[in-house]
């Protein structure tokens, strides 16, 4: 399963010695090279700092590299929903700090001669009863000054009842523009060095200590002033990230259509959420549907849905035929806005950006321009909006304890659950949770192999549940994700699920 920005790509042996003794520090760590990382590594490094970029997999190899990347300021329902919590004022700074960040990426992409197609970017409702939040979005992006308009209808083979258009927005294929920052980083003396996990980080003096572990098993400390998370969900458990975040899984194909491809972009006010746009490609372009999103780990079969996608595409595209199939991982934040500063009120040594809610493109981008700024010692009049501690951020205390409701239900759950299963076989083709509270296993079989682990993820000891959509064990308290022999993807959890046998 990969996306097509990164089913081209020529994999890389990480060096067995990633870092040498005499390479282990720098000004700044950014942890995570995806597009909010890279950015901000490279302004740094534009400043004179010395930088190194940590990156526990390859480079781009979770948002960035599996996102739909659309570089738009009309971003489905969230004007209005920022709108109905915060007000205008916010709204509007909100609105401003991601036409920074997508005026920055064009500009970027510009100069080093990177392809980026200008496209309407649509919220359409798909039903009449789509409509109304349809018409809400239109009226937020009137109040935050974004000259959108209603269209009635659209060149478009799919149920559009209306919706919103935003003229001459963008998207792109973001590998290039990750390929780019490496090469001004390195460029400017900056380092990046991929296939090393950041576990924890710990003060040292005037400055920090980052653990850290190599894909071969070395570990080792890299010591430095400031360090930036910019890893999707913070992998520090200060400051309670986790508990103000709701992870969320997607999908996406895509496909080569016979005939006319659907220009534009375009994604639904109204459930369930369907995402279209197309991407030029060497063999002819591509079009792109996303959708069947879900809460990691609480999903009972998210292949189903991801089927149901796939026949939506396929009725609407006839002669489709799907060449690329991937899904990606994205934090929704409990009052609507990202959190990016400080990992805690007046820390200056650690800060976090996170919380872009499928946005990142242009949230990551403007989140790279606070973080720089302010380190820099400089401060962007929109970043407030995008705060990670802010008096706005108590409009979410009653979604965060709703929030934090299902992840105790979910806990008590997956302990409880698996009894009923004590003696199930392993499914032929997939995995289960089975046993008594004491010796719990999550057994799969994929492609031939089984695989044992101990279902309890090293987090916060939730048990993981099966994804039959990316063969993976998701974990529904805060969105760890694991392959099938336990090796670990993504989310807060900095270690693998213990094997068994």
């Amino acid at each position: 399963m990969t996306s097509l920005w990164l089913a081209d790509r020529v994999s890389q042996p990480v060096p067995p010695s990633p870092l040498d003794e005499s390479n282990r520090s720098a000004d700044v760590v950014v942890v995570g090279a995806g597009i909010t990382g890279l950015v901000t590594a490279a302004l740094l490094a534009r400043a004179g700092r010395d930088v190194l970029v940590l990156e526990a997999h390859t480079v781009g190899a979770a948002a960035t590299g599996n996102t739909t990347a659309k570089i738009t300021l009309l971003q489905g329902r969230k004007l209005s929903k920022i709108l109905a919590k915060h007000g205008a004022d916010v709204a509007r700074n909100y609105v401003q700090g991601n036409r920074e960040g997508q005026d920055w990426i064009l500009r970027h992409c510009d100069a080093h001669g990177l392809s980026v197609q200008r496209e309407d970017a649509y919220t359409y409702a798909q039903s009449e009863q789509g409509v109304p939040a349809a018409r809400a979005e239109l009226q937020a992006c009137e109040t935050a000054g974004l000259p959108a308009e209603w269209a009635d209808d659209a060149d478009v083979p799919f149920p559009f009842h209306g919706g919103v258009r935003l003229a001459d927005q963008a998207q792109f294929d973001p590998m290039p523009l990750l390929d780019s920052l490496i090469v001004e980083l390195e460029e400017r003396s900056g380092r990046l060095v991929q296939g090393v996990r950041v576990q924890r980080v710990s003060g040292d003096g005037n400055g920090l200590k980052l653990h850290v572990r190599t894909v071969t098993g070395d570990e080792f400390d890299v010591v430095c002033g400031q360090c930036i998370l910019a890893t999707g969900i913070p992998i520090l458990d200060r400051g309670g990230f986790f508990a103000r975040l709701k992870p969320n899984r997607s999908y996406c194909m895509a496909y080569q259509v016979p005939g006319n491809i659907t220009r534009g972009m375009y994604i639904s006010s109204d459930s369930p959420t369907r995402s279209v746009r197309y991407a030029p490609t060497s063999d002819g372009d591509r079009l792109i549907v996303g959708g069947a999103g879900h809460p990691v780990g609480r999903e009972k079969s998210p292949a189903s849905s991801v089927q149901e996608l796939g026949s939506w595409a396929k009725m609407h595209y006839p002669g489709a035929m799907q060449t690329h199939y991937w899904s990606a991982q994205d934090y929704t934040p409990a009052d609507e806005l990202p959190y990016v500063g400080p990992i805690l009120p007046g820390n200056e040594k650690i800060f976090v950006a996170t919380g872009f809610d499928k946005w990142g493109m242009t949230n990551g981008t403007a989140a790279a321009l606070a973080l720089s700024s302010r380190i820099l010692g400089g401060r962007m009049d929109w970043a407030d909006s995008f705060a990670s501690w802010s008096p706005h951020a108590v409009s979410g205390i009653p979604t965060a304890l709703q929030a934090n409701l299902e992840v105790g239900f979910n806990l008590a759950k997956g302990w409880i659950a698996p009894v009923t299963r004590i003696g199930s076989r392993v499914p032929e083709d997939g995995g289960v949770v089975s046993g008594p509270p004491w010796h719990l296993e999550a057994r799969c079989l994929v492609d031939g192999v089984e695989h044992r682990v101990s279902p309890v993820c090293p987090h916060l000891g939730g048990i993981v549940n099966w994804n039959d959509a990316d063969e993976s064990w998701d974990c529904p308290l805060h969105g760890s994700r694991f392959a099938p022999d336990g090796t670990l993807l993504e989310g807060p959890a900095t270690r693998n699920l213990t094997r068994h046998g």
